[in-house]
């Protein structure tokens, strides 16, 4: 899943893509790099970050997929918080939601979700961006992201989305710390086995750099790490920043586990 954001603040490269031209040429790059999916945000959801309103969120979004609907035939996912914006991005052309407030009890996203039967990245995050890395606590973070894997899928249910639609994300750095973040990584095969998809989005995350010391834009090496211990404990979805690096690592740990590649990336 290659990493579209179309924002001045992401923590990563804000800024860079904010026009739509920018925008769909980093696109069609990530394609030719091995994307399988393209994950368009338009607002930051890095710790800290200020929310957005919807007419600007929908301002900066639309056109991007509007014109990359046209352009490409992979999935393309719409990452946001808000309802009326993954509306409008299902009805121009994305047909995946990548929610991180999937925390929320409102069901009004869910409902956006069911009615035009789209798929559902199901991500867990303690509290809100602007907030969620201040004082993070668990008693068993593992076990307790996975019971919220298990209530959620329930309470999907409930709302017509049907397991098949549903992949689920751990939320590494959404409302944990460094030994959260590596509890997580550590036991990613507890949330395989809930027999849904799992997708891990850990590249050029700040708590590499508590680990290792390295800047912004010195973590790819980290990031690959991260995401080979994922495919080994069998995640199915890496979203990354670096395509072309995570698609020749992933073919390579693979190739290892399995005599070849599990997904025909060329």
């Amino acid at each position: 899943m290659g990493i579209v954001n179309v924002t001045p603040d992401s923590f990563s490269d804000g800024g860079k893509f904010l026009n739509e031209r920018a925008a769909v040429k980093r696109a069609l790059e990530l394609v030719d790099e091995g994307a399988e999916i393209l994950d368009i945000g338009g607002e930051s959801t890095r710790p800290g970050a200020k929310p957005v309103g919807a007419e600007e969120e929908l301002h900066r979004v639309i056109p991007v997929i509007e014109k990359l609907a046209r352009k490409v035939r992979i999935p393309l996912s719409i990452d946001t918080m808000k309802p009326a914006v993954a509306r409008a991005a299902l009805a121009a052309g994305a047909s995946i939601v990548n929610d991180v407030a999937a925390n929320r009890q409102d069901p009004a996203m869910w409902q956006v979700v069911s009615g035009f039967g789209a798929g559902y990245i199901c991500m867990h995050a303690q509290g809100l961006p602007a907030t969620m890395q201040k004082n993070p606590l668990y008693q068993n973070v593992v076990r307790e992201v996975g019971a919220f894997f298990v209530e959620r899928l329930k309470k999907l249910k409930t709302f017509g989305i049907a397991p098949e639609q549903v992949v689920f994300d751990p939320g590494i750095g959404f409302g944990k710390t460094v030994e959260h973040n590596l509890q997580l990584l550590a036991n990613l095969e507890s949330f395989v086995r809930l027999k849904r998809p799992l997708l891990l989005g850990v590249s050029r995350k700040s708590f590499i750099e508590k680990i290792s010391g390295s800047g912004l834009n010195e973590r790819l090496p980290a990031s690959l790490a991260c995401a080979t211990l994922a495919i080994e404990s069998g995640a199915q979805i890496i979203r990354a920043h670096d395509v072309m690096a995570t698609a020749q690592a992933a073919r390579m740990v693979e190739a290892v586990l399995y005599g070849k590649p599990r997904f025909d990336l060329s």
